[in-house]
């Protein structure tokens, strides 16, 4: 079967469709099935409901309601989310050479990829950068010539790579500067062989990669990219403070949300860790891909959802639980609504959060154990809800990620900055 990132986007809807029809995924689709019918049912009309809450958000949510809701979670998030923004504000438009292109997918194509680089471009733009998005199908040519960038991000990817004209990108060089980086994928990760993609980089005068996971991961397993003269600067994953943080006069009515795909690489740990708590009862499940549903929701409905549930579900594929690289976007986006958090055990967790920050579960009877608990003991769950937020706006939101990609750049001289000093490093927190 073709590679569907090659198809056109009216194609690969059904592409797929034929792949869950008649592949292993069938047994998915029995799973889906079971989960508790309520569940599907209210689906479009919880989504409905966040989509009206959004529209109504400069009534339903301004500051006098958060500063006197009766929730400890709201009024912390509001004061703490606003305080983020306030550090984070222009802290890099003193860095005006700085003219980033992001390559997006769209949603059809990776979910996954249109959701974190479009959250990077909103969180460059408020550190003061100037940043435009370089969409699928864009005229590469015409955006170089029209948006004049100085940095092109994309990944070391077919699908992506692809999509660019890098004839285009050569004859933009030969009288501009552009610094050009991927994202940095492991063989193993199901791309073409590595020392393949390093000749084609220096073929095509990449001059950095990029990667999503832990310093120490990256520093360990990518040897090779060093081993060939590259530098791979650390972008990871965080909540983002533009959209994620508490609404204030909802009430819990919900047992948990869980908002994620269905990829593949999901279903062996859906299958042993969820299937107890989705038969038995019903919640608010969203993503790409869930056959059960028509539609899913945009990112700016998730905080609405989450304000309703009492859970956040989260599960981590194997790599995450194997290897300390990376938690995913979900961990931190909960932890930032202030929603108790259910999680397994993704080797990263406890470098990243306290040890009781979460409900953390190390087997599938855990994982449905601790849920009851959740729902017997609402204050315990909310302490915890309230740990996890501190540490979440503290340290791991995409501000400090994108601030300290940014410094990269230009402590490596991979982008040049006529002025040496740093804006002050102090606490965000002072």
């Amino acid at each position: 079967m073709r590679n569907i990132w090659s198809l056109p986007h009216k194609k690969i809807e059904a592409a797929r469709n034929i792949i869950h029809h008649y592949g292993p995924a069938r047994k998915f689709r029995k799973f889906e099935a079971s989960i508790h019918p309520e569940t599907w049912c209210r689906h479009d009309e919880l989504l409905a409901w966040a989509e009206a809450q959004a529209e109504a958000s400069a009534e339903t949510e301004a500051d006098h309601l958060y500063q006197k809701s009766d929730d400890p979670v709201v009024r912390q998030g509001f004061d703490l989310v606003h305080k983020a923004k306030r550090y984070f504000k222009n802290r890099c438009r003193q860095y005006d050479q700085i003219r980033m292109l992001i390559h997006v997918p769209p949603a059809v194509v990776s979910s996954a990829g249109f959701s974190l680089f479009t959250n990077f471009i909103q969180s460059f733009r408020f550190l003061g950068l100037t940043v435009q998005e370089l969409g699928w199908s864009d005229d590469t040519r015409s955006v170089l010539e029209q948006f004049q960038p100085t940095v092109l991000l994309t990944a070391d990817h077919s699908g992506y790579l692809s999509q660019i004209d890098w004839e285009a990108v050569r004859h933009y060089r030969k009288s501009h500067i552009l610094r050009v980086g991927l994202q940095a994928w492991l063989q193993e990760y199901g791309t073409t062989p590595l020392p393949i993609r390093l000749k084609w980089a220096r073929q095509n005068d990449i001059d950095f990669y990029y990667s999503f996971r832990s310093p120490q991961y990256v520093k360990e397993r990518y040897r090779e990219f060093f081993d060939n003269g590259y530098q791979v600067f650390n972008l990871e994953f965080g909540a983002n403070p533009l959209i994620y943080y508490p609404v204030p006069g909802i009430k819990r009515d919900l047992n948990y949300v869980f908002l994620g795909s269905t990829n593949p690489d999901k279903w062996p740990r859906y299958y042993s860790y969820f299937k107890s708590v989705l038969t038995k009862y019903p919640g608010y499940i969203d993503g790409p891909w869930w056959k059960s549903i028509s539609k899913f929701g945009g990112s700016e409905t998730h905080r609405y959802l989450c304000a309703r549930a009492r859970v956040g579900l989260n599960l981590h594929i194997q790599t995450q639980i194997d290897w300390a690289c990376e938690l995913n976007e979900r961990t931190y986006n909960l932890a930032a609504c202030g929603i108790p958090q259910l999680i397994d055990t993704p080797k990263l967790l406890f470098n990243r959060f306290h040890l009781d920050s979460f409900f953390v579960a190390n087997s599938p009877a855990e994982y449905e154990s601790l849920f009851n608990l959740i729902l017997r003991a609402p204050e315990e769950a909310q302490r915890r809800a309230l740990q996890a937020q501190r540490e979440v706006f503290a340290n791991h939101t995409i501000f400090h990620r994108s601030e300290s990609f940014v410094r990269s750049l230009i402590d490596s001289g991979i982008c040049k900055h006529n002025d040496s000093n740093h804006p002050e490093k102090s606490s965000m927190l002072a």
